[in-house]
């Protein structure tokens, strides 16, 4: 499986944990999903520390999330069935860790998420974080 080094936009394919899940003493998540990369720090003793958001189907109840366009998805090889980025979690882990899945391509990456679209999705999260109302699950190899 193709690792490739970890940047802003990308959409990979991880094991996600809900931050419900967590709360229940899950330390696995369910599905392995595609998530978007948010943020990359950079830890020469860890590893880079990558932050992602989870990618769903269902639609959503909290305005806390925004629709991926179908050209987009289908850019990044998803499939056709409406899709939405969840803005209001995110799991934080050091690159690779243990939870990377290989996509049908052989690699953890769909590709990476158009400029300007990523600028929607930074700007909604950090409204976010701004009023305190990001949950963050951390986890561990």
């Amino acid at each position: 499986m193709s690792i490739p080094s970890p940047h802003p936009g990308m959409v990979i394919r991880y094991s996600y944990l809900w931050k419900n899940e967590s709360e229940r003493g899950k330390e696995e998540g369910l599905k392995n999903r595609p998530c978007a990369i948010v943020l990359t720090l950079q830890n020469d003793e860890q590893g880079d520390e990558v932050m992602v958001v989870p990618i769903t189907h269902t639609e959503p109840e909290l305005e806390d999330s925004i629709e991926i366009p179908g050209v987009i998805k289908s850019k990044l090889g998803l499939d056709g069935d409406r899709s939405w980025i969840i803005l209001s979690e995110l799991n934080e882990f050091y690159w690779p860790g243990p939870d990377l899945r290989p996509t049908d391509n052989g690699t953890v990456s769909y590709g990476t998420l158009p400029v300007n679209f990523f600028k929607q999705v930074k700007l909604k999260l950090l409204n976010l974080v701004n009023n305190k109302k990001l949950k963050t699950v951390k986890r561990t190899e």
